[in-house]
């Protein structure tokens, strides 16, 4: 009696542990951060409620026009992302031929790139000097906007292309086989199945495309500014942290929407789930071939040029054919903009990024078991429902705001972290929590619950239950969750940037200080330091796919 007594209390209080230290993190480094930052909008210098920071902004024409440029620029790459990235996913889920494999991994390769180097990427094509400088492009909205459908090109393809593989086929045939045309049978069968999958993935297009501030501050500098571009300038540049908050609760609110929006056709396509069988595909037909023109011009035009004109003006200096800027990744004197070389900048992104992901993946495993539990009292399961979306606000929060947060929170006491080590890692694991619940939570809930009541009715306590049977799901989803962590956390440039110091800045850092300095070497050595970037990040997520379980989540 007294053994069970105990191993009952031992077990509250690892559950109570396990609830405590996430919401603790939570609290402190996003919570807090997060509140202050809006709080600053409302409350002037002296700590007196004070709105005429809201006066200020909004009677700016820059702020509006600003305002106007972010929203459109996002609007106008989600509808060519969804527009370009439909016939993606039917040729390469629904339609099998020679080369798809290798076709899946380039598409794939873009999203995981770090946001800066998509942006030296395009900036190396459309430049001066660049294989498409002729078209006059560089620093326009043009150049922007096909930069965010380089980026997010592979999330439609991805997310609508699973969904589409997986949908019955006998709709179509009973359509075509009462007179409708394939046209027909698309636009009245097929596209309001998809419809669910579309509208998710260009949610969290649209979201993604609001807060591109690598792409946006390199490609569009000052005058092309979006909200958090404009967040970055006014607290860098002019010390303005009241307008910078007040510009921060106006995109808190836009990515919110966005959320929200992404939410409920997340909850649609997972109810229309159930209704589709097994993945089918088929041989290309001639009804095929526009989809297919269509995807290989996006493949070959849109995904390998900017990544081979960065791959090749990383050899160039000049106009002249060199190694010169992949010998200099090695020189700590090569610009007064830097102190280290891109060397040990790449060192400290990793040694970030190892840092970041140990975190994410500590509190994001943690919490990934709490939300998978199953309790059988309505009371319980709403408790685990509102702990879940309590952990998925960071993604409502962008980066810089985030980074933001950090610069003005937590520099006094009772809590300065100013000199800490591990502000950085922890600022970027705040971003990747959310990711490694979303990785990690369904392979826990698709584990079968008679796995666990066999295992207790054996004689296994909680804990060993969930060492056993949940523990062993978890070696597997953990290392990809680490994976996608710590990919996200070495390209992470939107919360680094105020953090980062001038002796330890980490690599994407380095490269936008490089690419604006007008020197030849120093652009050369920004563009070979992205190349290596990219090939780090895309080896990291090559490696991740192979090891990803088929219940693993997904980002839209």
């Amino acid at each position: 009696m007294y053994r069970t007594i105990m191993r009952k209390a031992a077990t509250i209080s690892v559950w109570a542990l396990c609830l405590m230290l996430p919401l603790a993190f939570l609290l402190v480094f996003f919570a807090w951060p997060a509140a202050n930052l809006v709080l600053r909008g409302f409350v002037n210098e002296a700590g007196q409620w004070d709105i005429t920071a809201f006066y200020q902004v909004f009677t700016r024409s820059r702020t509006w026009r600003i305002i106007g440029l972010t929203l459109s620029m996002a609007a106008a790459a989600t509808v060519a992302s969804v527009i370009l990235g439909v016939p993606g996913a039917h040729v390469l889920y629904r339609l099998t031929f020679p080369g798809r494999v290798v076709a899946r991994i380039i598409v794939s390769i873009p999203f995981v790139l770090p946001t800066v180097v998509v942006g030296v990427a395009f900036r190396s094509l459309l430049s001066p000097g660049g294989w498409l400088a002729f078209l006059d492009l560089d620093g326009t909205v043009i150049a922007v906007v096909a930069a965010m459908v380089f980026f997010n090109y592979s999330l439609v393809v991805r997310t609508v292309g699973s969904v589409w593989c997986r949908l019955d086929p006998r709709m179509v045939q009973a359509a075509r086989a009462l007179g409708a045309g394939p046209m027909r049978a698309l636009l009245t069968v097929t596209l309001p199945s998809l419809l669910p999958a579309i509208a998710s993935a260009a949610s969290v297009v649209f979201l993604f495309c609001a807060t591109a501030f690598g792409i946006v501050l390199i490609l569009g500098g000052v005058h092309l500014a979006t909200i958090e571009s404009e967040i970055y300038l006014l607290t860098t540049s002019f010390l303005d942290l009241r307008g910078a908050a007040v510009l921060s609760v106006i995109q808190l609110a836009v990515i919110s929407a966005s959320l929200w929006v992404a939410g409920i056709a997340r909850k649609r396509g997972e109810r229309a789930l159930a209704l589709r069988s097994d993945a089918h595909e088929k041989v290309p037909t001639r009804g095929d071939l526009p989809a297919l023109i269509c995807t290989a011009m996006v493949v070959g035009g849109l995904l390998l040029a900017p990544i081979a004109a960065l791959v090749w003006r990383s050899f160039h200096r000049s106009g002249q054919l060199t190694w010169a800027n992949w010998m200099d990744l090695a020189d700590a004197q090569l610009s007064p903009a830097i102190r280290v070389s891109a060397l040990d900048a790449t060192a400290n992104s990793v040694l970030v990024a190892l840092q970041a992901s140990a975190i994410a993946l500590t509190i994001g495993v943690t919490v990934a078991v709490i939300v998978s539990r199953k309790p059988r009292s309505r009371a319980g399961s709403a408790a685990v429902s509102f702990f879940d979306a309590l952990f998925m606000l960071p993604l409502g929060v962008s980066a810089v705001t985030v980074g933001f947060g950090f610069l003005i929170t937590l520099n006094q006491p009772p809590l300065d972290l100013r000199s800490w080590p591990l502000l950085i890692p922890t600022a970027q694991a705040v971003v990747a929590v959310p990711l490694v619940v979303r990785l990690v939570s369904p392979v826990l809930r698709a584990i079968d619950p008679r796995q666990r009541e066999v295992a207790a009715t054996l004689g296994a306590g909680p804990m060993r239950v969930l060492a056993t049977i949940d523990g062993a799901h978890l070696l597997r989803a953990g290392a990809v969750a680490a994976g996608f962590a710590f990919a996200t956390s070495l390209g992470e440039f939107g919360a680094t940037a105020f953090l980062a110091r001038p002796e330890a800045p980490t690599l994407p850092v380095m490269i936008y200080r490089l690419i604006a300095r007008p020197h030849a070497a120093e652009q050369g050595v920004a563009i070979a330091a992205s190349v290596l970037l990219a090939i780090v990040a895309a080896a990291v997520m090559v490696c991740v796919e192979k090891g990803r379980p088929s219940t693993s989540g997904d980002f839209a």
